[in-house]
């Protein structure tokens, strides 16, 4: 049987949904704070454009975690990508807790190397450190890139993957509080350096597989000297080492376990320097497809032809290179209806000069678009890592926000005490694949500066306003409160499969006032980093969704509603 739940309170929608829903479980509450109503969105674009979205209060809330590279008197090619975040709820309270991944030290004394933490949301914006008690203080032998949470064994509690540079882990939530390493046990360790890595359902069975973009086959014993302005030394680009590697496919057998489908899916076929993934049905034949950004070399686009297989088709379909026919350095991953067709376009973050880019999906077929008002369009002189397509205001229409660092040394230096600091960047959305930078650049007065990595976005204090928790590279995290006053109504989701879990793979579609709006239960985007699992509509001026149909792995779809905005409902799957 569906069901809804409605919060924070009772409405008439909730009633009049209930007797046409009767046998339906009872709502549950998810904790939030007062909402007001939104002012009014007329007349507000100069305001938005200037005014603060975002606040800076890591410290304040107890978010303290320090990132380390481990940086010495080598510059050892890992310690410039590592840094990646991950936002699950782990002890399911309703309130959004953050796992952040540490890099360590890959010199031969690293045994005493800090570890990732993880922080409990205890509500109204206060973080605790429940590494320990959470049973994560063990510190790996590995070093830390990445993180993808999802629910691999089905049992309703979101686990943890880890990718690092030697091996990967996962951690089981227990359910009481606690994780244990089950690495082992379920045969996903690996031997690699992976970077970004996404769950999703490939074959159709009804269990979570597990895609992991590799960068380089790699070891301190084959790390080359490189040097930049005037002589010093710097990092390398991936190319001195000519050592591209193979992504990794783990096909879970459905008892916990999975087993090493690389070869039997065919993902030898292409070898790159993996750092992010975006997962979709770009072709819209009913199966998952795998995108890979790979760093300066070509693009993959694994297309799902079924039985388990995968054909790269990048290059012909127009997503390899960028029209100029040259691979650029691909950083994040971003999956977004961008025009609002129905198709998933692809936003990807570059190195300095080479502009962030979308590949405007035409049915499966790629354009590489370049427009005055596009999203990559004043991007030419930041280093773009991770990014995040998501409505910080709620007036209905994308905005992004790509977190930004240098890999190389540059001309000058922004910030004295780290070379390779930028600003980060936060575009409004105008409609129709238009974008304009906010105020300094980052949404935040004044702007922060930090060699910025991961990103993820959540709505931390359920509110209705997304927030954002950026990995910094050898400095701490700043976790970013969405401050904008100028908001629309707004509409939340929990779509959950038949066994409680968050569905990942499934499509949501909202319409409301005759405009219609394309959602994916996707987490696992941007650049090694796992975001709310929730899907968020901004509404404008809207106080209501009209209709949400959500098309369900398989091809079955749902049609719900009307559904009331400012307040999070849960849609669950026969």
């Amino acid at each position: 049987m569906n069901w809804l739940r409605f919060t924070p309170r009772p409405t008439l929608a909730l009633l009049l949904l209930g007797l046409a829903l009767a046998g339906c479980r009872p709502p549950s509450e998810v904790p939030t704070t007062s909402i007001t109503t939104p002012p009014t969105l007329a007349n507000s674009h100069t305001a938005k454009a200037t005014a603060p979205w975002f606040a800076e209060i890591g410290n304040q809330a107890g978010l303290t975690f320090g990132h380390q590279s481990g940086h010495r008197e080598k510059f050892f090619m890992p310690e410039i990508n590592t840094g990646g975040v991950g936002v699950l709820d782990f002890d399911g309270d309703g309130l959004m807790d953050i796992f952040c991944v540490q890099g360590g030290s890959l010199y031969d004394d690293a045994t005493n190397a800090p570890g990732h933490r993880l922080y409990r949301n205890l509500g109204n914006w206060r973080f605790e450190d429940m590494t320990e008690k959470a049973n994560l203080a063990t510190r790996s032998t590995g070093y830390g890139m990445g993180v993808a949470c999802a629910d691999f064994d089905g049992d309703g509690h979101v686990d943890l993957l880890v990718t690092q540079v030697g091996s990967n882990i996962l951690y089981r939530n227990t359910g009481r509080g606690t994780f244990e390493d089950v690495t082992g046990k379920a045969g996903v360790k690996g031997h690699s350096w992976g970077t970004s890595a996404a769950f999703l359902d490939y074959d159709g069975d009804g269990h979570l597989d597990l895609f992991i973009a590799n960068y380089l086959r790699w070891s301190p014993g084959t790390e080359v000297e490189c040097f930049s302005r005037g002589g010093q030394r710097d990092y390398c680009s991936p190319l001195n080492y000519q050592a591209p590697a193979m992504d990794t496919l783990f096909r879970n057998r459905g008892d916990a376990t999975f087993e090493d489908a690389t070869l039997a899916a065919g993902l030898n076929a292409a070898f790159g320097t993996g750092l992010g993934v975006g997962v979709a049905d770009f072709d819209r034949d009913g199966k998952p497809d795998i995108f890979v950004a790979n760093d300066a070399m070509p693009n993959q686009l694994w297309i799902n032809k079924g039985k388990g297989k995968f054909k790269d088709e990048a290059l012909v379909r127009g997503c390899a290179v960028n029209a100029m026919g040259v691979s650029e350095a691909g950083m994040g991953v971003a999956v977004l209806d961008l025009f609002e067709r129905g198709q998933w376009d692809i936003f990807v973050t570059h190195l300095t000069g080479e502009l962030n880019r979308v590949y405007a999906n035409s049915n499966g077929w790629f354009n590489d678009l370049v427009a005055p008002r596009g999203p990559g369009a004043t991007s030419g002189a930041s280093t773009g890592f991770g990014v995040v397509a998501a409505d910080f205001d709620n007036d209905g229409i994308l905005d992004l926000y790509v977190a930004n660092g240098r890999v190389r040394l540059g001309p000058t230096d922004l910030d004295k005490a780290d070379p390779y600091a930028e600003r980060n960047s936060l575009l409004h959305g105008l409609g129709k694949g238009e974008f304009e930078r906010v105020g300094g650049g980052d949404g935040v007065n004044p702007p922060l500066l930090a060699s910025s990595r991961g990103l993820a976005v959540a709505d931390f204090d359920n509110d209705g306003a997304l927030d954002l928790v950026v990995a910094n590279r050898d400095n701490r995290f700043h976790l970013l409160r969405n401050v904008t006053n100028l908001r629309g109504h707004w509409l939340r989701l929990r779509v959950l499969n038949a066994m409680g879990s968050d569905a990942l793979g499934a499509e949501v579609s909202l319409e409301s006032s005759g405009k219609i709006q394309r959602r994916q239960v996707r987490p696992h985007e941007g650049y090694c980093s796992s975001n709310d699992p929730r899907v968020h509509f901004g509404l404008g001026e809207s106080s209501r969704a009209d209709r949400v149909t959500v098309f369900w792995p398989g091809g079955e779809k749902e049609v719900f509603g009307p559904l009331e905005g400012g307040s999070e409902h849960t849609v669950r799957r026969k």
